[in-house]
């Protein structure tokens, strides 16, 4: 009755805090602009299931996208074998589903281990790959500090669950097979586990009764208190992507990468210069100035903040950028990241202001990015194709850009000589309209 008690206050408290992180980070994300992603249903359906369900992108390089997926795999079907725990943790009961299920419990919990041990030797992998063989991307000087860390330690949190389950079962079989679990009507012999039905007497056969129910309630609690404590770190880690990563690809520009989008106030000045019957529509708040661009989170819109929560800091966008390529200050990855640290920032702000922002006299333009990483940007669209979330760098570099240009006047000297070429003549070149055609008289 007592741990039927604890694990209730436990699941009451978990899941409360995540509800309680994911509604601040949801507002977070309404801080952004809105924007109009609700076309195309079937398609955006497709894309989701594609990407994010399919791990379609991933697989551009095969071997991380194996090891990944023996994760991806892993965590998703897991979920079964979690929902009985929830179920025995509340009823007090153990395995609870096993007598009506009989030899497909079994089927299903095997197979589960065998994920299970294959999400080891992917996490093993992934270890070694960022700290003994350093993958270029994987060690660059924007992971530095907190984001190496929480790489590692969620790393390290996925072996340490996989030990717990293969403590529970494992245990659990050397009890079955001597006749002395605590469950009821599971059956004589064994589990018939085929992981831990090989491991459990080779670990633990030598072990008293007394013993064994130890470790199979430490390996059932230690899997359960990994369960909530990884619930609750994901609001402050890279791996809210496990969440995000859906609705994040099914809100997916779907038009061309090549397409730009235009400022509507722009384009509504340009109507009303070549047709004087055009009458711009009102502004949408009359009283708040008009920026062009982007200077601070606040004028991005919904969707970017969304990306920058959802990135995973993979660096696959980094690693295919040819300004990061060819040495300059560019990466596409710690764009997203430094969007995210301001907006963690502005949430702080928030919070402790009543919900009323106040100026702390911080931009993202400026304080987290600048002006040098965005004009390295070649406007490729590499990052994007690569990405395997559908994250869209390029988008927040150019809206920045256009802060620069259109409210701050500032560009390099090659782009302000085109401006002005443009505005005087009418192209970039540094000759009227009437020379355009004099090479064909010499």
């Amino acid at each position: 009755m007592i741990s039927n008690i604890i694990f209730g206050l436990l699941l009451l408290a978990g899941t409360s805090f995540f509800i309680i992180n994911v509604r601040k980070i949801r507002r977070n994300i309404l801080l952004g602009k809105d924007i109009d992603r609700k076309d195309n249903m079937a398609e955006r359906m497709r894309t989701m299931l594609l990407v994010a369900f399919g791990q379609k992108k991933m697989f551009a390089r095969p071997i991380p996208a194996l090891l990944h997926l023996f994760l991806y795999v892993a965590f998703v079907i897991t979920q079964i074998e979690l929902l009985e725990i929830f179920v025995d943790g509340i009823s007090g009961s153990h395995r609870i589903f096993r007598p009506a299920l009989g030899g497909f419990y079994t089927f299903m919990v095997s197979f589960i281990e065998i994920l299970s041990i294959l999400a080891f030797i992917g996490t093993i992998a992934f270890l070694s790959r960022r700290n003994l063989l350093k993958v270029p991307r994987l060690v660059q000087s924007d992971l530095n500090g907190w984001p190496k860390l929480d790489a590692n330690l969620i790393l390290l949190s996925e072996l340490t669950l996989i030990c717990f389950i293969f403590m529970m079962n494992g245990a659990d079989e050397v009890l079955y097979t001597r006749g002395m679990s605590h469950a009821q009507n599971l059956g004589d012999g064994s589990l018939g586990l085929t992981i831990s039905s090989k491991l459990g007497p080779v670990l633990f056969g030598g072990m008293s009764e007394h013993a064994l129910h130890i470790i199979e309630r430490v390996g059932w609690w230690g899997h359960i208190l990994m369960v909530f404590g990884f619930l609750n770190y994901l609001p402050y880690s890279k791996h809210f992507h496990i969440l995000l990563a859906f609705p994040n690809t099914y809100f997916s520009n779907l038009n061309f990468k090549g397409q730009f989008t235009n400022l509507q106030s722009v384009t509504n000045e340009v109507k009303a210069m070549l047709d004087p019957s055009f009458t711009p529509p009102p502004p949408a708040n009359p009283d708040q100035p008009m920026r062009f661009g982007a200077k601070d989170v606040m004028d991005l819109s919904w969707k970017q903040l969304l990306d920058a929560y959802t990135c995973t800091e993979c660096g696959r966008c980094t690693s295919s950028c040819p300004a990061n390529i060819t040495g300059k200050l560019l990466s596409p990855r710690k764009i997203m990241m430094s969007t995210r640290d301001r907006l963690e920032e502005v949430s702080k702000n928030l919070d402790a202001n009543g919900g009323t922002f106040k100026d702390d006299g911080k931009t993202l333009l400026g304080n987290y990015i600048t002006s040098e990483e965005l004009w390295a940007c070649t406007s490729c669209n590499a990052c994007v194709q690569e990405c395997p979330v559908n994250i869209d760098p390029l988008s927040i570099i150019m809206d920045m850009r256009r802060y620069l240009v259109m409210e701050e006047s500032s560009a390099p000297t090659e782009l302000a000589g085109m401006f002005t070429n443009i505005e005087n003549n009418g192209a970039p070149w540094q000759f009227s309209p009437a020379d355009r055609l004099n090479w064909k008289n010499e």
